[in-house]
């Protein structure tokens, strides 16, 4: 019987073990920032996208039309158990570029620089707001054509 008691035991510190390790944090990283000795190669004034291109290389976003500047974003997530990822950091680089594709500035922003964007957003408006459930029923009689039943 006490044999019964320790597998019991034993058991429930496996499965409390087991639990408290699946609730630990997890980090993500998303993105690429080009380091510090990569960006002082650069010369703002003098070097142009195609320097930009062959020393840091292109960005995975860059302006919304063709030949806009340059944005290198990296962020860092946090997820602990069943929650939504959080972003604990973020870093944008962004490469400005003038008339002539020569390199006009070079900014960092982070998280805490950032403003929240709707991108798109697309609303459609109700037509039954202010209409209740019997009003929106009652609403139908009469609207129905025998015609089209048959």
């Amino acid at each position: 019987m006490a044999g019964i008691g320790n597998r019991l035991k034993t058991a429930f510190v496996v499965v409390w073990l087991v639990a408290l390790a699946a609730c630990s944090a997890t980090y993500q990283n998303h993105g690429y920032v080009p380091p510090d000795s990569d960006l002082e190669e650069l010369v703002v004034g003098v070097d142009t996208r195609a320097t930009v291109d062959d020393t840091i290389g292109p960005p995975s976003t860059s302006g919304m039309l063709g030949g806009g500047d340059y944005y290198y974003v990296r962020s860092r997530f946090k997820t602990f158990g069943p929650t939504r990822p959080q972003e604990i950091r973020r870093e944008v680089l962004a490469i400005s570029f003038d008339g002539n594709d020569v390199i006009a500035n070079i900014e960092r922003f982070d998280l805490q620089d950032g403003h929240v964007v709707a991108l798109s957003r697309r609303v459609t408006s109700s037509s039954v707001q202010g209409n209740g459930f019997l009003r929106q029923m009652l609403g139908n009689i009469g609207t129905i054509d025998p015609g089209q039943v048959f």
